[in-house]
């Protein structure tokens, strides 16, 4: 809410906060207001129906409707990645997350972490949808965010520009993620539910990890390991 705020106010077309919570109002909703306020956006208070047709029933109280955010594809990727001042760029790629919610966890640990960029494939993916962006908590306003045509291109060239791209998944060949440590620039593959990373961006892989599993269950949930390895790699 606050973020969409900050970071996009022209986007935000009216906000709605729940009557209770609108006569009972603490801090961080008189902080909210009052952001809203300045940016010269509207405030409708109304019932507990109306709240939830607008947000669902899992609410705060306050919600706003507002422009989707305009999504950018690999030429504004490779724009903002040419702007880059860091030494160390972390891009976090997601083959073929179809689940918002866990979506909406993974732009969230982006943010976290200081993620240049989140990729995604244009097919087979959820997209920017509603529960995504409510799941990430304000990371899908702050974390640039692209999706390309084909991902095996996009990592490609990402190569022959210095990046080390880093694939998780059993095999073979992987690593270990305990035992790796990388610097420099980085772009880190997290795959599908399930499924994994498809075979073509695996073999564009320079190295390939995975998450040691000490329990019975074989694998954790996507927006989970996201987290597990973004902080061994940059926390």
């Amino acid at each position: 809410m606050e973020s969409i705020l900050r970071h996009r106010p022209e986007a935000v077309l009216e906000m709605f906060v729940y009557d209770k919570r609108m006569e009972k109002q603490d801090e961080r909703l008189r902080d909210v207001l009052a952001l809203a306020k300045q940016m010269g956006v509207g405030v409708q208070t109304v019932k507990r129906e109306a709240m939830e047709k607008h947000a669902g029933a899992q609410n705060q109280g306050v919600a706003v409707r507002a422009r989707p955010k305009m999504v950018g594809n690999n030429n504004d990727l490779q724009a903002l990645l040419a702007r880059q001042e860091s030494a160390n760029p972390l891009v976090l790629v997601l083959d073929g997350v179809t689940d918002p919610h866990n979506l909406g966890a993974c732009l969230r640990t982006a943010d976290a972490v200081g993620a240049t960029a989140v990729v995604v494939p244009r097919r087979n993916a959820c997209g920017l949808t509603p529960v995504a962006c409510r799941t990430a908590v304000g990371a899908a306003e702050t974390v640039p965010y692209f999706e390309v045509n084909n991902l095996a291109q996009t990592l490609s060239g990402l190569q022959k520009k210095g990046y080390w791209v880093v694939g998780t998944g059993l095999g073979a060949e992987s690593q270990p993620l305990r035992e790796f440590s990388l610097s420099g620039p980085t772009v880190v593959v997290m795959g599908a539910e399930g499924d994994g990373m498809r075979r073509l961006t695996t073999e564009q892989c320079d190295y390939l990890v995975e998450i040691p599993m000490r329990g019975y269950v074989e694998s954790l949930n996507v927006s989970v390991a996201t987290a597990v390895v973004l902080y061994h790699l940059r926390g």
